[in-house]
């Protein structure tokens, strides 16, 4: 992986190489949307720092981007005091 005159990678080379290193299939494009979202969720609805975590706690339980977004969307919604 080689970085540019900044030292930074684009995201693309970045996952893909966190990937190979992690032993594991990168996120497909649909996964990658659930995860952005999911994270964007947990960082509005509390802080910035909770969005990584989420994103961890919900790889850690095992379920998939798209269920963990749904979690974390009725979680926001709860705490917003709405039922959307």
């Amino acid at each position: 992986m080689a970085a540019d005159e900044d030292g930074r990678v684009t995201p693309e080379q970045w996952v893909r190489t966190l990937a190979t290193a992690l032993d594991v299939e990168p996120p497909t494009q649909d996964e990658l949307d659930d995860l952005l979202s999911l994270a964007g969720t947990a960082a509005h609805t509390a802080e910035r720092w909770v969005a990584p975590v989420s994103c961890w706690m919900v790889a850690r339980a095992e379920v998939s981007p798209a269920d963990g977004r749904g979690v974390v969307e009725r979680l926001a919604a709860a705490a917003r005091g709405s039922d959307d």
